[in-house]
């Protein structure tokens, strides 16, 4: 975990923020000693949540091309 001070996080907060992403967590120390800790907040959203798009196939389409890629 890395630790910045306040004035290096100010300087380099895309870097921290992105820093803050890869590991979960950054600190920052103040010169009155106080720690703040950064941590990434997770999406809510499920990673199956997908757009939509519009084909021209029907269901038993979609189904023989999965037996086949299946069989294969």
């Amino acid at each position: 975990m890395q630790v910045y001070t306040y004035s290096e996080a100010r300087q380099k907060l895309a870097f921290v923020l992105e820093q803050a992403e890869d590991t979960g967590k950054v600190l920052i120390k103040r010169k009155d000693g106080r720690t703040f800790a950064l941590v990434p907040e997770r999406n809510a959203q499920s990673p199956l949540n997908v757009p939509s798009i519009k084909a021209n196939i029907t269901t038993k389409e979609i189904v023989d091309l999965i037996r086949d890629g299946r069989e294969r």
